[in-house]
């Protein structure tokens, strides 16, 4: 599956590819359930070993750093061992392809089906 760059990313080209594989492996290892809730806006649960909040903590600032357009908002949530965390992605509606895309990838990595909620 191949992922939607969008021209307003300030990642070097180069980095791009290392990058896209970090989240990959996030959504394979972490992701239990994806939902899209608008064009704009996605809900991801996540569920791992302690230590899962600062990571994804860590990989949303540096993405936000170079694709400034992504407000990734963690919640973190009740659970009987390691971490339970809710990953909320919104973007303005121009860059709802990228939402799109990313959503896809989460899903596809997590092999999971994408909810929706109308």
């Amino acid at each position: 599956m191949s992922f939607i760059v969008p021209d307003a990313c300030t990642l070097p080209t180069v980095e791009q590819p290392l990058r896209l594989a970090e989240f990959d492996n996030l959504f394979a290892t972490a992701v239990r359930q994806v939902e899209t809730l608008n064009p704009s806006h996605a809900r991801m649960q996540l569920t791992g070993p302690t230590g899962l909040e600062a990571t994804v903590r860590d990989l949303t600032a540096r993405e936000t750093q170079c694709c400034s357009f992504f407000a990734f908002t963690l919640t973190p949530g009740p659970t009987d061992d390691g971490e339970a965390l809710t990953l909320d992605v919104a973007v303005p509606v121009q860059y709802a392809d990228v939402l799109d895309s990313l959503v896809r990838s989460a899903s596809a990595s997590a092999g999971v089906t994408v909810g929706t909620t109308s």
